[in-house]
């Protein structure tokens, strides 16, 4: 990650936010988020929401349900107030299976709080059937995607 030298700086609140997840401190990762946070999630646009309550009651069941998650930012680019961040979270689920998500994060952040966020963070599906399968799956009508 850039080091921007800036304690408030994106890149530093997005080191902010990655130590306090791997430290599994909900307190820690809720303070890295304003409280009027919009998190737009455009895949799935129900599961937008407003607020960093919500950040608390989502941080709070997936800790407890992965108690051994781990995050990485694989690779992040900051312009400006604007943080794209590549991530990588695995641990253990309760019944023993692989917790396994990746994806990007789009993160706005003003006053040394991320204010916003488009969210890409997906579970990995390692037993797709391969690309040609999928693209015909988007096309063909009727298919489930």
């Amino acid at each position: 990650m850039p080091d921007s030298g800036n304690k408030t700086g994106p890149a530093a609140v997005l080191t902010r936010l990655q130590d306090a997840t791997n430290a599994h401190d909900i307190e820690a990762i809720v303070a890295c988020f304003a409280p009027d946070y919009r998190n737009d999630t455009p895949v799935h646009p129900a599961r937008g929401f407003v607020g960093n309550e919500q950040v608390r009651l989502n941080w709070t069941q997936i800790l407890a349900a992965i108690p051994d998650l781990a995050a990485t930012v694989v690779a992040c680019a900051v312009s400006d107030e604007t943080v794209w961040s590549e991530w990588e979270q695995r641990g253990t689920r309760p019944d023993g299976s692989a917790h396994l998500m990746r994806g990007v994060i789009v993160f706005t952040v003003g006053d040394g709080l991320i204010t916003s966020a488009r969210f890409f963070l997906e579970p990995v599906d390692d037993g797709d059937a391969g690309v040609d399968a999928a693209v015909r799956r988007q096309v063909t009508p009727g298919s489930a995607p």
